[in-house]
């Protein structure tokens, strides 16, 4: 064990704190509890919390992309995010990308750029646009997205999906991948907006089992298998699925927590990660094309 791999139990703490369940003191009081054999609190800490240096997999400045900021209006609310692309073509299969609990940080507006590295029309909007953005660190981002009316963001990011559905620079072909909360959102979207062709939740929470029967579009869910949390609401909305003859496809990745995804904390696990990330990629080559 070292600083940089904290045992489960301080993985199991982190969630909680992420998710709201726990406040900033009990977190770090709950890391005492697995300081020893050389561990400290404070490393732990730095080793859970984000590092964006490490996320930056296509540099802003890559020059065969375009990004821009984009906005867009939506309940009254001008809704701010990133437009990615390939810097060579007019028109793109489009895709929706859709951020944590915590506004678009530098992994998220990371994750538009990699998909028009890959062919992509990427829009990453940001629902903390109202109260002013993403603060800039993920504590703020959290406290602020709590702040927003959850069916007020859904509506925001239905809107955004639609857009992209007749954006000049898009084919018309709209599919969507989001984490943790972007992945509930992303499981809703494919209920509610008929436009999307394909949708990819990452470790995101489930719609109501009777809703299961409106989903509109085939679904790849990516588990990490020691994501008890979410992970539990996942048969009884597989068996929904099941028996209203939906198409999906599920990747449970063992031995790999929530988040697994995100490579700018420990919790990233860079083998399933890619792994998810060509799936994710072969699923859109299919759904948009």
């Amino acid at each position: 064990m070292t600083q940089a791999t904290p045992p489960q139990g301080a993985y199991d703490l982190y969630d909680r704190y992420c998710h709201g369940q726990i406040d900033r003191r009990a977190f770090f009081d709950g890391l005492g509890r697995y300081a020893v054999g050389g561990l400290t609190v404070a490393g732990m800490a730095a080793s859970l919390m984000p590092n964006y240096a490490k996320a930056q997999q296509v540099d802003p400045g890559d020059p065969s992309i375009a990004t821009e900021r984009y906005s867009f209006e939506a309940g009254g609310k001008t809704i701010e995010g990133l437009m990615a692309h390939p810097k060579r073509g007019d028109r793109f299969p489009a895709v929706l990308v859709v951020h944590e609990n915590r506004g678009l940080n530098p992994y998220i507006e990371d994750v538009a750029r990699r998909l028009a590295k890959s062919g992509y029309l990427a829009l990453a909007p940001d629902a903390l646009s109202p109260l002013g953005g993403y603060p800039g660190n993920d504590d703020d981002g959290r406290a602020m997205q709590r702040q927003r009316d959850r069916g007020e963001m859904l509506d925001e990011f239905a809107t955004a999906a639609r857009l992209l559905a007749t954006h000049r620079k898009s084919t018309g072909k709209v599919g969507a991948v989001g984490f943790c909360f972007g992945g509930a959102v992303c499981n809703r979207l494919a209920i509610e907006v008929e436009e999307l062709a394909a949708s990819v939740p990452y470790y995101g929470g489930w719609p109501a089992v009777e809703d299961a029967e409106k989903v509109g579009c085939p679904l790849m869910i990516h588990l990490g298998g020691l994501d008890e949390r979410v992970n539990a609401g996942w048969p009884p909305y597989e068996a929904a699925l099941l028996s209203a003859g939906k198409e999906y496809s599920v990747h449970v990745y063992d031995g790999v927590n929530h988040g697994f995804h995100n490579d700018s904390t420990s919790r990233y696990a860079e083998e399933e990660a890619e792994l998810s990330w060509r799936r994710t990629l072969a699923f859109f080559g299919t759904y948009l094309a």
